[in-house]
């Protein structure tokens, strides 16, 4: 059974897992994925990624994971900040990591980010093995919440970061009505027309609104050993940054 509300929620079918629904929806989506995920946050996801790199930059890390990568924006924004020895994106698209290959090419920083396709409740890596672990807009879309944040426990060195950014949903007026009529109607609309899959941006608002959020995910990080678990809530609450230590 599932832990968590939003383990339930999944992008096509309520037969058949979560994770392989969510790696067939981003494989579909993910020629539209960075403009749509632009437009929809109006650009403020940029600012939200300066802030979640900015919290790293005192600790200096040089071997780094980004999970759930995507289109590798937030591992291309990190190994331009932060500089690191090693930087890899790990995701269950194939599709969605072909588009950030491309980006980090072209941008010749290929020395640095790789790609490898990962599944974050079972990562092949060995213990300790890195020094950050960044993961922005993915953990919502975990099968086992409690088992990929162990996981990521699992290989970040003694004294090592997680650094989480999750879209939340607002809690005080007028954000949170404002919110609300947004993520039910132009978040859908506007995913169907651009990505051509409708069930892609109903499930994102879905899935969105079952995470645990704020104290709750505060807590269930220290469930899984994390310890000076702190957040932040970001744009009225649309956004929220949290900040672990191993």
């Amino acid at each position: 059974m599932p832990h968590y509300p939003q383990e339930n929620i999944k992008p096509y079918d309520k037969d058949g897992s979560k994770a392989a629904q969510v790696e067939k929806m981003f494989d579909h989506i993910a020629p539209a994925y960075d403009n749509l995920n632009h437009l929809l946050s109006w650009g403020i996801d940029k600012y939200w990624r300066k802030k979640a790199i900015a919290l790293l930059k005192p600790f200096r890390p040089q071997h780094i994971m980004d999970v759930a990568t995507g289109t590798g924006d937030f591992a291309i924004k990190a190994c331009k900040e932060l500089n690191p020895d090693e930087l890899i994106g790990t995701d269950i698209s194939e599709g969605m990591m072909n588009v950030g290959r491309e980006k980090v090419k072209q941008l010749g920083l290929e020395r640095q980010i790789s790609f490898a396709k990962e599944d974050c409740t079972s990562l092949s890596f060995p213990d300790n093995r890195f020094d950050a672990i960044t993961v922005a807009f993915g953990v919502r879309n975990f099968e086992d919440l409690d088992r990929g944040l162990k996981e990521m426990y699992r290989v970040l060195v003694p004294g090592g970061h997680l650094v989480i950014l999750e879209l939340s949903t607002p809690e005080r007026f007028p954000m949170k009505q404002l919110y609300s009529i947004y993520s039910r109607i132009v978040i859908p609309s506007l995913g169907k027309l651009l990505s051509k899959d409708h069930s892609a941006y109903t499930y994102l608002p879905q899935s969105i609104k079952a995470f645990p959020q704020g104290e709750v995910m505060q807590r269930i990080l220290h469930k899984a050993g994390f310890s000076q678990v702190r957040f932040k809530r970001l744009t009225l609450g649309i956004c929220t940054l949290y900040f672990a230590t191993k």
